[in-house]
């Protein structure tokens, strides 16, 4: 296994116009418990470790704030800097000891896309929660429309240390430890969003974490399903202000051994949408929301 400057995948920041109910969503209904509030952020944690995987705060519309990853030692936070600097990006807040709740190092740069990204070292954690059936262990992925997708994969590779999983036609998927994949770029019109992926314990937490959201009001937008890349399980929801949410498990675990597979390869049979053949065909209005969410603006 190759070093990855960045470990992991840690936390999103979301834009919402309606921060109490974001809020209540998320704790009641999603599965995420409250941590803290501090400067007018609202600090979720899941089940596992990290100190927080979504941070909230109030925005005229749904918007997406920043992405935060784990960085392996407190250098690599100037040498990815320096590195994102040369490839365009622009450094937004130098390494530095963190004020927020969840401490350590930090420093962000703002990626060519117009996308805030925050490194973490030694940031304040939690002792892992005991498996609870259908609530979310951390976050799997999160998914950036790109109008250059091998541009920003290729910023994910030479700047962060990422690899290239797979290459659909739509998609680029990477990955910086075993998880197949850590971020996907998909393809659009515009910059921002896709969705956010949290992860489930496993299928039957998929099945029952989505039989909670019916339960609540929010249909499947898409699913049940199992996806080509990745081969994990699918569950795609929106959340109250419009911001799509997915769960999943299963995710393919890989090492240097796997064969990188190009677009010619991730080809379905018409009318399939994923591996089983049951997830109908993505809704427009679905497809919509996958496009709303923007960037903050600088």
């Amino acid at each position: 296994m190759p070093r990855f400057p960045v470990t992991a995948l840690r936390s999103v920041d979301l834009g919402t116009p309606d921060l109490d109910r974001s809020v209540k969503f998320y704790c009641e209904v999603w599965g995420l418990a409250l941590v803290t509030q501090a400067a007018g952020i609202v600090y979720l944690r899941a089940t596992g470790s990290d100190h927080h995987v979504v941070a909230l705060y109030q925005s005229e519309l749904p918007e997406f704030g920043a992405v935060t990853f784990r960085v392996a030692d407190a250098d690599d936070l100037d040498a990815i800097a320096a590195n994102a600097v040369k490839e365009g990006a622009r450094l937004v807040s130098s390494p530095a000891p963190s004020e927020a709740p969840d401490g350590g190092m930090v420093m962000a740069v703002r990626a060519p896309e117009g996308g805030i990204l925050r490194f973490v070292h030694d940031d304040v954690g939690h002792a892992p929660e005991p498996r609870q059936g259908d609530w979310p262990e951390r976050l799997a992925h999160v998914n950036l429309n790109s109008t250059d997708v091998d541009r920003s994969a290729g910023f994910y590779e030479r700047v962060l240390g990422f690899q290239l999983t797979d290459r659909s036609k739509a998609m680029a998927f990477v990955r910086c430890n075993s998880d197949h994949h850590a971020v996907v770029i998909a393809d659009a019109k515009v910059n921002g969003l896709n969705h956010v992926a949290f992860l489930m314990p496993n299928l039957e937490a998929v099945m029952r974490g989505s039989g909670r959201m019916i339960d609540s009001g929010f249909p499947i937008a898409w699913g049940v399903g199992r996806h080509g890349p990745g081969d994990n399980v699918f569950s795609y929801f929106i959340d109250p202000v419009g911001t799509v949410i997915e769960y999943t498990a299963e995710v393919l675990q890989v090492d240097d051994s796997y064969v990188v597979r190009g677009p010619d390869h991730w080809v379905w049979p018409p009318g399939r949408t994923d591996q089983w053949g049951i997830a109908p065909p993505k809704a427009e209005h679905v497809k919509a929301a996958q496009l709303s969410v923007r960037y903050a603006a600088p």
